[in-house]
Parts: C-alpha cells; sequence; structure tokens
C-alpha cells in the first residue's frame, strides 16, 4: 500500500486550493501518472511511502457500546461458539 501527500499549487497572486490531499493508490500505473504530473508542475509530492499513524482498535472504538451491550455481545458470542462446538 502507497500513500502520497500532495499540496496544491501555489502561484505567486492566486492560490487555487486551500487544502492538502491524502491519497491512497490502488493501482502502480497512478504512481508514474503522479510523477508524471510533479514534473508538468501541476502537483507536489510531498512525502512518498507515507504510512498513517495506525489506531488501536480498543481506543478507536472505546466508548462506542455501553458496558451492558459489550456484556451481552460477549455472552452472545460465547453462546455462538458453544453451538459450534457441539455440532
Amino acid at each position: 500500500m502507497l500513500f502520497l501527500k500532495l499540496l496544491p499549487f501555489k502561484d505567486q497572486t492566486i492560490f487555487f486550493m486551500d487544502n492538502t490531499m491524502l491519497i491512497q493508490i490502488t493501482n502502480r500505473k497512478a504512481v508514474g501518472l503522479l510523477h508524471e504530473l510533479q514534473e508538468l508542475n501541476l502537483i507536489k509530492v510531498l512525502e512518498e511511502n507515507f504510512n498513517p499513524v495506525k489506531q488501536k482498535l480498543s481506543d478507536k472504538y472505546k466508548g462506542v457500546i455501553t458496558k451492558e451491550q459489550g456484556q451481552n455481545l460477549n455472552e452472545h458470542i460465547k453462546q455462538m461458539r458453544s453451538e459450534w462446538n457441539n455440532i
């Protein structure tokens, strides 16, 4: 997986965009296209192989469900697993 962080082109008098884009390349051919756009001074590639900070799943989903819902879910999962073991 390859990530590129792109900044918009800035002229001395005109700002075309105000933000930076983070894109994910899904096809390796796109990398060549991006480099060609950079050579034409249409975009500027800031970083290649940029790895976003990975958030732990426990932190990501903390507080999404209540403690009671979590306990009910755990009980349901245990019941389903025991049913599969009894087959």
